[in-house]
């Protein structure tokens, strides 16, 4: 567990994905798919893509889930396997950054376009 620590601790944990972002997944078991960013967790370096991912959880019966059983659901993903989809041409793009005239910083495709 120290080791974790220490690794979560040692970087700067920026990702170049966010939240709502389309990505597609570059390498593992799910390359070549497609999915929206559900959530991103900066501390781990990982992201939680809709229908990326999927793994079966084995739960309890609760008062949510009457019958229990095995539930399908989407773990997260390192950061390294998907890259943004550029919104100009729909395809992978790394991603760069840029100061506007007014001070902003945005995230810009390789392509050229402004991504938010």
């Amino acid at each position: 567990m120290p080791r974790l620590k220490k690794v979560l601790e040692s970087h700067n944990n920026k990702l170049h994905v966010k939240k709502d972002d389309n990505i597609i997944v570059i390498t593992g078991k799910d390359k070549g798919k497609k999915g929206r960013v559900i959530a991103a967790y900066p501390r781990e370096n990982r992201v939680l893509v809709e229908g990326v991912n999927m793994v079966k959880k084995h739960t309890r019966p609760s008062q949510q889930n009457q019958q229990g059983g095995i539930v399908e659901q989407e773990a997260p993903i390192h950061v390294s396997n998907v890259m943004l989809i550029d919104p100009k041409t729909n395809k992978p793009t790394r991603v760069g950054y840029k100061v506007q005239d007014n001070g902003k910083k945005v995230r810009v495709a390789k392509s050229g376009a402004v991504i938010d």
